[in-house]
């Protein structure tokens, strides 16, 4: 089992930037598979991104590629996502999540373990 924890959420101006990061406690990090995913209100929580285990592999969702990018640190357990040319609709609360399995999957319903989340807010 995993814990996760997202940090580095807050308000920022559009065209700005931020990064979350998601600190893992449990069994080996490196043997998950690491996403992203964020929820705006009314909305269904969606796939942002994700890396594979050896940080070999990444993916991305249509609408944040160029501007999103996913990092992993084994040795510190962590996921990043750095957020540059933000833009409104970029608000929401953002999720890591972690998957045993190796391919990263767009679909929530893949992953066993969820953080709490960290709230994204981009003003225009």
């Amino acid at each position: 089992q995993v814990q996760l924890v997202e940090s580095g959420g807050g308000l920022v101006q559009a065209g700005g930037s931020l990064r979350l990061s998601c600190a893992a406690s449990g069994r080996t990090f490196s043997s998950y598979t690491m996403s992203w995913f964020r929820q705006a209100p009314g909305k269904e929580r969606s796939f942002v991104g994700g890396i594979s285990r050896s940080a070999g592999v990444t993916r991305y969702a249509d609408s944040v590629k160029g501007r999103f990018t996913i990092s992993r640190d084994n040795a510190k357990n962590t996921v990043y996502l750095q957020m540059n040319s933000l833009k409104p609709e970029d608000t929401a609360v953002y999720y890591c999540a972690a998957d045993l399995g190796y391919v990263i999957f767009a679909s929530a319903e893949n992953y066993d373990y969820w953080g709490q989340g960290t709230q994204v807010t981009v003003s225009s």
